[in-house]
């Protein structure tokens, strides 16, 4: 797995060994970003993994990421990753699950741009705690939130999140639902 594009394009990333992590694609990142275009500020990564998402936002231009993540072998990785990619100190990383998180997340926010691709094994999990996030906290106006399901799932997030949905798109079995932040 490398980095796609930007000022750290093609340095490699580290993954934990075994199958517990699913790091989203080169290819669906590229897209990803392709469709975001230009990065600023800062960034939060939810159900970080390897920590791709948000190390692709720092190479095209965010000022900061957040990672959280929960699973220790995944927290080193990031950690080892922000080490040896040297952007550490661009990085905070919060381990713990997402539901605990919200305090270091609202505290170390508001984002400019927030992207999960969370465990599909765990989705109907993942979803209720992602509806349960106050958005409104979290992304700044204006700000774009990117959630990564697969293509036949699409993730909901509750009315009320002050979110509004501007496009849906799929590569293969990979779905991601953008959105952004409107004025309440």
């Amino acid at each position: 797995m490398r980095i796609i594009a930007g000022t750290l394009r093609g340095r490699r990333l580290v993954a934990p060994k075994g199958l517990d992590t699913r790091p989203t694609t080169d290819r669906v990142r590229e897209a990803w970003f392709s469709i975001l275009g230009p990065i600023e500020g800062r960034v939060a990564d939810l159900y970080a993994g390897t920590g791709a998402l948000g190390f692709e936002a720092l190479s095209r231009g965010a000022a900061h990421a957040v990672f959280v993540e929960s699973a220790r072998p995944a927290f080193t990785s990031i950690a080892d990753n922000a080490e040896s990619l040297g952007v550490a100190a661009r990085v905070s990383v919060v381990r713990s699950r997402l539901e605990r998180a919200r305090r270091d997340l609202v505290r170390l926010g508001p984002y400019e741009l927030l992207v999960t691709d969370p465990p599909w094994t765990e989705l109907d999990d993942c979803e209720r705690t992602l509806a349960e996030l106050p958005w409104r906290e979290l992304v700044a106006v204006g700000g774009r939130v990117v959630l990564g399901h697969p293509k036949r799932r699409p993730l909901e997030l509750q009315p009320d999140a002050g979110l509004v949905v501007v496009s849906q798109r799929a590569w293969g079995d990979s779905g991601a639902t953008f959105l952004e932040r409107v004025e309440p």
